[in-house]
């Protein structure tokens, strides 16, 4: 599967791992199974259980989401750099435990927000954690197909998750039913990643000694310099995390404002999760092919290519007045974020050296989930102003124009150029 390099005994590659890293996939379609428990039913549970008429507070649930999610990805690199991966892991179940409680049962639209701070905290702790394991036990080899299976497995289960909880609420109501899933997804995340999962913190230490740069200015970075160099310096790096903040913008309106349109149009809640459901099964399948052929011919135009056919599908959304032209169009979204959300992650890998690598995910990942927050901020503000359909067309235009942002400012980093641009520190 993959070649497989070696520094005492530990040996880095996918399949000299092959056992540990099957056991992370799985944890993390757990971890997607929690946000998947409500991507069909929570827009609707705000309507008609709470009867909120205006967009911007429906969508509050997303922006509490997206903004813990955001702030807690930052750290949960610097935690794993220091108190090692697997900790932060069991952190982020732990947060995760009452939350499906709180969706089934919180008596007021207070606990749903409170849910969902606690849902973005944990997911925040746990994707972080198994996409900076992977990236340890891959080595630099098959990065891209690494990330490409971790982030299949997260949003394969995303979809089956919105699919079921779709269905399950069509027959016995939005509430407790639907959220019972997520309980069993904690409890068995949380099991697994106490008794089974190992450390892998090791891994990159062994990787960055077999790191052909040694130089202390280079791999003795300050997190407030990783911030800039991820956020603002490195061509690549910025522009990953400028096309990774409007790839979320995108899913926060896929997950909150969707659904609202299709139900305006007279779609069942059955149907709705189908549609729910197709998006994101689309993307997790995906990015199984796009992930592999990033690390064949590389990064830069697999991600403009992907922001540009996103834009082209949320427009076909805006444009569509039927199920089937909703389908296709959540289709075509599924193909155009598989394209650019493990390539992206890869950049990252490429760019990022061994000794900062973690924090430098937790930066990129701040700015990408904190496209949740922006994305319901925008998205609920445009349609409480000028309808649903305006709301949608706005954000297919930011869509287009961070992808011609990829393809002027950033650099191909895999394979990684004899010499990178300059960069200021």
């Amino acid at each position: 599967m993959t070649a497989t390099a070696s520094q005492g005994d530990i040996r880095l590659g996918l399949r000299a791992n092959l056992a540990q890293f099957t056991l992370l996939v799985a944890v993390n379609a757990l971890v997607g199974g929690m946000l998947g428990q409500e991507r069909t039913v929570l827009s609707p549970l705000a309507d008609q259980v709470f009867g909120l008429d205006a967009y911007t507070a429906a969508l509050t649930y997303i922006l509490a989401f997206g903004a813990t999610k955001a702030v807690t990805n930052f750290f949960a690199g610097t935690l794993s750099d220091r108190y090692g991966r697997k900790p932060v892991l069991i952190g982020g179940w732990l947060l995760a435990l009452p939350v499906p409680a709180m969706l089934a049962w919180g008596p007021t639209w207070g606990w749903i927000i409170a849910a969902n701070i606690l849902l973005g905290t944990s997911q925040g702790l746990t994707w972080s954690t198994t996409v900076i394991m992977k990236i340890d036990l891959a080595g630099p080899a098959r990065r891209g197909l690494a990330m490409g299976l971790n982030e299949a497995a997260g949003y394969v289960a995303v979809a089956a998750t919105a699919m079921a909880t779709g269905a399950i609420a069509a027959h016995a109501g939005l509430r407790p039913e639907p959220f019972l899933l997520g309980a069993a997804y904690a409890a068995l995340g949380l099991g697994l990643s106490v008794l089974v999962v190992r450390e892998t913190r090791d891994h990159a230490r062994a990787e960055a000694a077999l790191h052909p740069v040694q130089d202390v200015a280079v791999t003795r970075l300050t997190t407030g310099q990783i911030a800039k160099r991820t956020s603002l310096t490195d061509r690549a790096l910025s522009a990953a995390s400028q096309a990774g903040m409007v790839n979320n913008l995108n899913d926060a309106l896929a997950w909150g404002i969707f659904p609202l349109l299709f139900a305006t149009h007279g779609l069942s809640i059955g149907r709705i999760g189908v549609l729910a459901a197709i998006y994101p099964a689309v993307w997790g399948a995906g990015q199984l092919l796009t992930g592999w052929w990033s690390d064949r011919i590389g990064r830069k135009h697999l991600i403009t290519a992907g922001m540009l056919l996103q834009a082209a599908a949320i427009a076909l959304v805006a444009l569509g007045t039927t199920f089937g032209v909703w389908a296709a169009a959540q289709a075509l979204l599924g193909i155009g974020t598989a394209l650019v959300y493990p390539t992206l992650l890869a950049v990252i890998g490429d760019v990022a050296h061994p000794a900062w690598r973690a924090r430098a995910v937790g930066v990129y990942r701040l700015w990408r989930d904190g496209g949740f927050a922006v994305g319901a901020l925008l998205a609920g503000i445009l349609a409480d102003a000028y309808g649903l359909t305006a709301a949608i067309w706005a954000v297919a235009a930011l869509t287009a124009a961070s992808g011609l942002l990829v393809a002027v400012r950033m650099y191909e980093t895999h394979p990684r150029p004899a010499s990178p641009p300059p960069v200021t520190r």
